[in-house]
């Protein structure tokens, strides 16, 4: 017979307090494997590598120690080299994942920036243009939102309709600006909205056609 405690119960314990419902469920949102929370009940975190033991903590939003307090029988008061050492690289890892967030988000800022180069340096000189000449014609700003259009593009963000289109009403897709409108029947497209992939951003705001002026 094993001498290690059963742990299931602190570990569900941990597992209510984030909202996971079943061991199932724990190891589909760590990444881990079935056996290695079944190590983890079983009273066997000290046994377990230090990767999947680090995730779990995460998973779970508690500290490594507070993990193997509740889960090894690790002594508070106590603590085990082995718990101490696993601390330690808990929190090297977790200065090294937001350092490589940091990263990721001044990448993303950049490549942004790259793209909208040309909008940013002329946009402004044609905006102050714009209101020192009432008469210059619009059409002429168009070409400069080019840069805007392709960092939309490059993040899979479109839009639902132009402005002006008349489209059937889906009140899934479609704001009423004013007036009633039954779905399917025609309205006119006032301001586009935006999906990206399958997630709606903004809907489209529409007016019934008979509402037109």
């Amino acid at each position: 017979m094993s001498d290690t405690p059963d742990a299931s119960q602190q570990l569900q314990e941990l597992m209510q307090q984030v909202g996971i419902t079943s061991f199932r469920s724990l190891a589909r949102q760590a990444g881990v494997s079935h056996w290695q929370v079944r190590q983890l009940r079983q009273g066997k975190a000290l046994q377990m590598r230090v990767e999947p033991l680090l995730i779990l903590a995460n998973v779970l939003q508690v500290t490594l120690s507070e993990l193997l307090v509740r889960c090894a029988g690790v002594e508070a008061t106590e603590p085990l080299e082995q718990s101490s050492t696993l601390q330690a690289e808990y929190d090297r890892l977790q200065i090294q994942m937001q350092q490589q967030r940091e990263t990721l988000l001044q990448e993303f800022q950049l490549t942004s920036l790259d793209i909208l180069e040309s909008w940013l340096r002329n946009w402004p000189t044609a905006a102050y243009a714009a209101t020192q000449n009432p008469e210059l014609p619009a059409v002429r700003l168009l070409p400069l939102l080019h840069p805007v259009e392709r960092l939309l593009q490059e993040w899979g963000v479109e839009a639902i309709a132009s402005v002006g289109s008349e489209i059937p009403y889906n009140p899934q897709q479609h704001q009423l600006r004013e007036g009633m409108a039954q779905p399917g029947e025609l309205v006119r497209v006032r301001s586009t909205g935006y999906r990206q992939g399958e997630k709606l951003l903004y809907r489209a705001e529409v007016s019934p056609r008979q509402e037109q002026g």
